[in-house]
């Protein structure tokens, strides 16, 4: 066997590599660089489930980030499970090929129960009284309060909200250099998220992404000089690109006002009730699953997404993916599957009016929300002194009592950059990068076979 570590680098296509990227650009310069056609949708979940399967998105079942529960009636986001992804890990596969083989899953998703030897996952704790204390959750156990020991607490606000950034990338590779030290295993998987925010904040070739771009160069060439000296192969690999947008697509308001969405009034805010609504779709960046309660308004709301402004494509749930759907991946699906423009993007907003929008909707909140926010990313501008609002939140919450960090703005026109799309140019495709010859790889399913072969060479 070889030593392997796959370093995930969120959002890296060739539009991406240049100047900015010295550290890669050496590396490169040695290694064979392979653009292929992103899993459906290009988005984390459903990329990274296609890659440690080998199967399709059908089969798998991971159709998104999150979807409708039938039976429970519940929106379900950024669950954590790994018994959720259906089918053979390429860990499971490479153990019982290759006697004596072990596995790190570092930050990568659906971490927690996972089979892999070393994991880490961000996982908060939520005690009774109300309060949200930030944390990692580890396997084994005991590595938690091993690793925050010596590299300090993983720094959760910059993972993901309005302060997200390098802080939390440099954490990661910091903590896959410890675990490469103490247990060296033959397979790093490791997930490196920070080009995700500026991407989708900014957008593609915006001034602003020069010295984002040049920070995540910078620790990736860190960690190719640290894990080359340890002779492990080093491979380079991405989910999906980022495409310029500007044009937010409200499909929920669109079906409210054709009357078929339900709204319950909960303390002067409205909240959307998915089991009773009529239509109602969840919204995942540029793919929106649409769902129908009601069985009888199908070819009314094929019409009506057909006229939307910003969508470009309407597929049917059980015939969007590449191979016959498993149960979970038809029940999970939809009946419907849109696909924006591709300056486009598609919103969970569901209220006519910001003055009854629910609480968490200016909050960072990403299981309560019926759809993916990336508003989650910017401070409301219309807060004079967001800060100052932020110190008196934490101020309060450090004193013992409850708030609300309502910082998040409802403007959805932000956001300049999104994904999503399977048909999108070469230069916005993931990549497969690693030193020395190997099969083309033409889609997700394939990069599954690639880290094998690596790993038996």
């Amino acid at each position: 066997m070889k030593r392997v570590v796959v370093l995930n680098i969120v959002g890296l296509t060739k539009s991406v590599l240049g100047e900015n990227t010295p550290k890669m650009n050496a590396f490169l310069s040695e290694a064979k660089l392979n653009s292929f056609k992103p899993a459906f949708p290009a988005v984390t979940c459903t990329a990274q489930s296609s890659y440690v399967t080998g199967t399709s998105e059908g089969d798998h079942g991971i159709v998104a980030n999150g979807w409708y529960d039938r039976e429970a009636a519940e929106v379900k986001f950024w669950k954590q499970s790994n018994h959720i992804v259906q089918g053979e890990k390429v860990w499971d596969k490479l153990r019982r090929d290759e006697p004596g083989f072990t596995c790190a899953k570092l930050f990568w998703w659906y971490n927690m129960y996972s089979s892999a030897d070393w994991t880490i996952t961000p996982r908060p704790m939520y005690p009774a009284d109300g309060r949200k204390v930030f944390d990692v959750y580890t396997q084994p156990m005991a590595m938690r309060e091993e690793i925050k020991a010596d590299l300090g607490n993983f720094p959760f606000p910059s993972f993901w909200g309005p302060n997200a950034g390098i802080p939390s990338s440099e954490w990661i590779a910091e903590s896959t250099k410890w675990v490469e030290e103490k247990h060296k295993p033959t397979l790093s998987l490791v997930y490196l998220p920070h080009l995700d925010y500026g991407l989708q904040k900014y957008g593609p070739y915006a001034p602003e992404m020069a010295d984002e771009i040049l920070k995540i160069d910078t620790i990736v060439g860190d960690l190719i000089t640290f894990f080359e000296a340890q002779k492990v192969e080093v491979i380079l690999l991405s989910e999906y690109g980022i495409s310029k947008v500007d044009k937010p697509v409200h499909l929920n308001r669109i079906f409210r006002e054709k009357g078929w969405i339900t709204i319950k009034d909960e303390l002067g805010t409205e909240i959307l009730d998915c089991g009773a609504s009529k239509v109602f779709a969840v919204a995942d960046h540029q793919v929106a699953h649409i769902y129908l309660n009601d069985k009888s308004l199908r070819n009314e709301l094929l019409e009506v997404l057909k006229q939307v402004d910003g969508v470009e494509e309407v597929r049917l749930g059980e015939e969007s993916f590449s191979s016959e759907m498993s149960d979970k991946g038809l029940e999970r699906s939809g009946d419907f599957i849109a696909i924006s423009e591709e300056n486009a993007w598609f919103t969970y907003y569901y209220w006519l009016d910001d003055a009854v929008a629910p609480d968490f909707a200016r909050c960072v909140d990403i299981h309560r929300k019926p759809g993916y926010d990336p508003v989650e990313l910017f401070l409301d501008p219309e807060i004079s002194s967001p800060k100052l609002r932020i110190a008196k939140f934490l101020l309060k919450k450090k004193l013992g009592f409850r708030g609300l960090l309502d910082v998040i703005p409802l403007d959805a026109t932000l956001v300049k950059g999104s994904h999503g799309r399977d048909n999108v140019c070469v230069d916005e495709q993931p990549i497969f990068a690693a030193r020395g010859e190997y099969a083309t790889i033409e889609k997700a399913e394939d990069v599954f076979d690639r880290i094998c072969d690596f790993v038996k060479k």
